[in-house]
């Protein structure tokens, strides 16, 4: 059986046993994309990872409910309370209207991440569709003294905040040194303190995204919309808050100050759970650095950084090969690495298909079961210990050697019983297919094609017409496909 569920909680700082607050429902929420440009690889790290998790917590039995956002508001430019809306920026330079830039983007997101094989979330709440319930939690966390209202602005007073409650405990940022950061600037502008965040901007009379209420005719600030959204729909407490390592602070940590000062007593989330950075040449790839690369460029090759195209799974790949907290540096040499793993993996997917458990067997092997039965156990223990998918795909590179040994006969799958058997293939299909959210990237048409030309290799072989044999096996090679000559017959793999 799998060993209890391990995740590294942001907030405690340390592993912790995963136990949701009302099981066998777990609430999750992951913060989506700002849509005003095309989604890179850092984005697919963040949608991959929490892909995984949501995978396995249902595999788990857990009745989940995943709720990623759409920011299409409010957030400006450089992250900051002053500035263009990063949507808006885009639509006045296209002379488009801001909801048809979020449109098309939306689009291209979810255009993306379907090729990534990710699962849908069960809501995708947008910022701009819950006005109503951002402006309610402005009221309250008002009548609670944690906001003032300045020319028609609404910020969060973090030092009234920090009297009472730790602004800094997710992030381990303490107050007075963020203070001393920030002296310089203190003084200027609307806010009482450098630190304080809007909760509600006031819009100028240029600005397209707006809407009314108590204060003016304005727009929500960032951070706000997250604490609303999953306080609709998961409740004030829920179990799990992910999203990248970048938005810790200050975003993440907004959100806990917003949740405790409107209601006065939860984090939100029980776990806080953040994806680190993808990094290029060591420093983080973002739009903001100039050095990322959009998940379209990936799959067609077009960037300068970039020596051919990459598929979906072998993206997806490269991404799980990396445990989850760790940095994943962007190379051209890794990815290629990515695409030869994945080849593996889906090469033992085709053996197991192949394979059959022979109607009569021979005395089990107990030594030989035994052993097998615990390389399948192994292969869960990795995404048990704070979602170690790397962890998990090595477990499955050692079944897989045992798995082809079975095929070759150079172990007896009659020493087997039927249940080690069906238990290796299940596992195998099971972590790849179902947790991993890995699939065979099909040949098409080329999948009839191919076995006319395998029928053409096995008689030139049987009339020992070798240059044709060779002819066509270095034809195939091109097209990354390997002939294996088997003792039961002709094959094929994928090439690794």
């Amino acid at each position: 059986m799998p060993q209890k569920l391990n995740l590294y909680n942001t907030l405690t700082r340390k592993k912790e046993v995963f136990e949701p607050l009302h099981a066998p429902f777990v609430g999750m929420y992951l913060c989506g994309p700002t849509v005003y440009g095309e989604p890179h690889l850092g984005h697919a790290r963040s949608a991959v990872t929490f892909d995984v998790l949501y995978r396995y917590l249902k595999y788990l039995k857990y009745k989940v409910r995943f709720v990623r956002n759409i920011t299409d508001v409010g957030h400006l430019q450089n992250d900051a309370d002053e500035g263009e809306d990063k949507i808006e920026k885009i639509a006045k330079a296209q002379k488009l209207e801001p909801m048809e830039v979020v449109q098309h983007y939306t689009n291209v997101y979810h255009r993306d991440l379907e090729k990534l094989n990710t699962l849908s979330p069960d809501i995708e709440p947008r910022a701009s569709g819950h006005i109503i319930e951002q402006i309610e939690m402005i009221k309250e966390i008002l009548e609670n003294g944690f906001a003032y209202e300045v020319n028609g602005s609404v910020y969060f007073d973090v030092p009234a905040y920090n009297k009472d409650h730790n602004y800094g405990k997710l992030s381990g940022r303490i107050i007075e040194d963020l203070l001393s950061n920030t002296r310089d600037t203190e003084g200027q502008g609307e806010k009482r303190s450098p630190l304080d965040f809007a909760l509600w901007k006031k819009a100028s009379p240029s600005h397209i995204m707006r809407w009314p209420s108590p204060w003016s005719d304005g727009f929500p600030g960032w951070h706000l919309e997250c604490s609303a959204m999953s306080r609709k729909y998961l409740g004030e407490n829920f179990d799990i808050h992910g999203g990248g390592l970048d938005l810790m602070f200050p975003h993440h940590e907004c959100e806990i100050a917003q949740s405790q000062a409107s209601h006065s007593h939860s984090d939100a989330a029980k776990y806080w759970v953040h994806n680190n950075m993808i990094t290029v040449n060591g420093q983080k790839m973002g739009k903001s650095l100039g050095n990322f690369i959009n998940l379209s460029e990936l799959f067609s090759g077009n960037h300068e950084m970039l020596e051919q195209a990459y598929s979906p799974m072998t993206i997806r790949f490269f991404i799980l090969q990396a445990h989850y907290r760790s940095t994943l540096d962007f190379s051209n040499e890794a990815l290629q690495a990515a695409r030869k793993g994945y080849t593996k993996l889906m090469n033992g997917l085709r053996v197991l298909e192949k394979m059959q458990y022979p109607e009569e067997g021979v005395a089990p092997d107990e030594k030989l079961n035994e052993e097998l039965l615990k390389l399948t156990e192994d292969c869960f223990r990795g995404l048990d210990d704070d979602m170690n998918t790397a962890r998990t795909i090595a477990s499955l590179f050692n079944l897989l050697k045992k798995v082809n040994s079975l095929y070759l006969g150079q172990l007896q799958i009659g020493n087997l019983t039927r249940g080690t058997f069906d238990t290796i293939r299940e596992t195998y299909r099971t972590l790849v297919l179902d947790i991993l959210g890995l699939k065979e990237e099909p040949l098409g048409d080329q999948e009839e094609m191919l076995s006319l030309v395998l029928t053409f290799y096995k008689e030139a072989k049987e009339s020992k017409d070798y240059d044709k044999v060779d002819a066509i096996r270095a034809e195939l090679k091109k097209q990354g496909i390997v002939i294996k000559d088997l003792k039961t017959g002709i094959d094929w793999a994928y090439e690794e």
